[in-house]
């Protein structure tokens, strides 16, 4: 069965997946980039962009998993771009250049739609306006069999939580307080919508948390 999952999705030791005031300058808030120091020492984020080198070991063992037997993703409205409301142009992207690293179908959470962009590399976005289900359903379809990864943001993947969508969650939980941002677990009692820890594997630079729930509702 198709699995939705977030894998190597980094928080702060308090708990913050994304620092204050993102815009443009800080895509991930103001000290958002230390979240992530763990991941871009590994091997696996040198080969997304394509160079050689990297650390090995147990954080890039956890890197390797963002994108092993994905078929699909899903991303939110701020996780594609800075611009809010309706969109003025089509000229937006995406941060990623003309060959993002999913190469698969992504869905777009967006109260506005827009035409599909197809990329570079088997990566095309797509718009959804009708809600995290139907985007799920989507995806799962596009998937082939395969996973469907959430990519992030915060509020993305808090939507999926709170409606016990999410079959398997690795987080990394870096070693750095933010203080304000985008909290991911305000609010969800995750004990109660079935939820475990079934890994705990700590390093030098994070400690990596395997939650997961066994069963998913009906879509």
């Amino acid at each position: 069965m198709t699995k939705l999952r977030v894998h190597s999705f980094s928080i702060s030791v308090d708990g913050f997946g994304a620092g204050p005031h993102q815009d443009l300058a800080n895509p991930l808030g103001v000290g958002g980039r230390a979240l992530h120091r763990w991941l871009v020492a590994t091997r696996t984020f040198e080969r997304m962009h394509g160079s050689d080198g990297g650390a090995t070991g147990v954080d890039d063992d956890f890197a390797a998993r963002w994108s092993a037997n994905v078929g699909a993703w899903i991303l939110g409205r701020n996780m594609f771009g800075p611009i809010r409301g309706p969109w003025p142009d089509h000229t937006w992207k995406g941060w990623w250049g003309e060959n993002p690293p999913f190469h698969a179908p992504v869905f777009v959470l967006s109260n506005h739609p827009r035409p599909s962009i197809p990329m570079d590399g088997g990566t095309v976005f797509h718009f959804v306006a009708d809600g995290i289900k139907a985007a799920l359903r989507r995806a799962t379809e596009a998937a082939k069999g395969q996973d469907v990864q959430i990519g992030g943001g915060v509020e993305t993947i808090r939507q999926y939580l709170r409606a016990a969508l999410i079959d398997e969650m690795c987080l990394a939980i870096s070693p750095v307080l933010l203080g304000s941002g985008e909290h991911l677990f305000t609010g969800i009692d995750t004990l109660k919508l079935g939820y475990r820890c079934t890994e705990h594997v700590a390093t030098a630079n994070a400690t990596h948390i395997v939650l997961t729930r066994p069963r998913r509702p009906s879509l």
